[in-house]
């Protein structure tokens, strides 16, 4: 059996904190934060204006480094920057090129469309996480996974998904991932 560390020295989000940003951004208009009960959030019919696509609903970072912004362009402040590839993100909203997104904390900003990937990923939630075999608790373990692990999603049943970490494939239990909504299949 093998156990599956998140990468060490990484952090999954890197706050740039200046001068109190971080409390005035979670409460100004627009914000992931602000706009967590929006109407958009809660109609499970709501489709993005620039792409028609669901809202909400999941994506992942296609670079190893994505700055999320205040606001829906270049010149608002950064006030985090994600520095994990592949990291599943929750986009809230959109405007043009942007996308709102938020990470599994629920922090996050205005990120342009480029930096994200229609690629589903998984973040491991639960500290040491059985990866299995097969989608049953009785399967035998490939791997232990830590806490932030991040693997790609291949697909997922009602209770179990099956992801590919860097060196392993297997099943993981639903309640120990997030990068994907409680109700959603994926085959």
């Amino acid at each position: 059996m093998t156990k599956v560390a998140s990468t060490r020295g990484v952090a999954l989000a890197v706050a740039l904190v200046m001068a109190g940003s971080l409390a005035l951004w979670a409460g100004m208009p627009g914000s992931a934060r602000a706009q967590a009960d929006s109407p958009a959030q809660a109609d499970p019919a709501a489709r993005g204006p620039s792409t028609g696509l669901p809202l909400p609903r999941f994506v992942s970072l296609k670079s190893t480094e994505g700055r999320a912004r205040r606001g829906p362009n270049r010149s608002h402040r950064v006030d985090w920057i994600y520095t994990r590839r592949d990291l599943p993100l929750r986009v809230t909203a959109e405007f043009e090129h942007w996308r709102r997104v938020e990470d599994f904390e629920g922090e996050g900003g205005w990120m342009h469309y480029s930096l994200l990937s229609g690629v589903r990923t998984a973040l491991v939630v639960a500290d040491m996480a059985p990866m299995r075999s097969r989608p049953r608790p009785d399967a035998p373990e490939v791997a232990i996974l830590e806490q932030g692990v991040v693997g790609r999603i291949d697909s997922c049943q009602p209770a179990w998904c099956e992801i590919r970490t860097e060196d392993r494939n297997g099943w993981v239990e639903r309640s120990a991932l997030w990068g994907i909504d409680p109700q959603e299949v994926l085959e």
